[in-house]
């Protein structure tokens, strides 16, 4: 019979391959702020978001928040070895200054910053005038 592993016991799988250039994404939402960390490709390497470092309700959408989830990536991007990054922003929440910030105090040289947070052009129909 083989032998039952305690669950405390496991280790997280260490990461082995090593990126020079990688992406840094950031969903910067109105409730949550979401952070990841991708190859050139699009191959998620690593994710973390402000539910994830623990913060609860409105405390999600804080500047404090994103910059404790940037500062978790940046852990990583430390163990792949990685040198310089492509910065993309999505979203209008407030962490969008914290995440970067967090970054620039980093010796994480920026490639380029990127934004691409949807506008509506033309938007819906208004509301019709009311006829008494």
């Amino acid at each position: 019979m083989a032998k039952k592993q305690d669950i405390n016991s496991v280790k997280k799988p260490k990461i082995k391959k090593k990126y020079p250039i990688v992406n840094l994404y950031l969903h910067a939402g109105f409730n949550n702020s979401i952070v990841t960390l991708t190859n050139l490709q699009g191959q998620t390497i690593m994710w973390s978001s402000s539910g994830k470092a623990g913060f609860k309700g409105s405390k999600k959408s804080t500047p404090f928040a994103a910059q404790k989830v940037t500062e978790e990536i940046l852990d990583v991007v430390k163990t792949v070895e990685a040198s310089s990054a492509h910065i993309i922003i999505d979203g209008a929440g407030m962490g969008r200054d914290s995440f970067l910030r967090a970054i620039q105090n980093s010796d994480l040289q920026i490639e380029s910053i990127k934004d691409i947070t949807g506008f509506p052009h033309g938007g819906a129909k208004p509301k019709n005038r009311r006829r008494v």
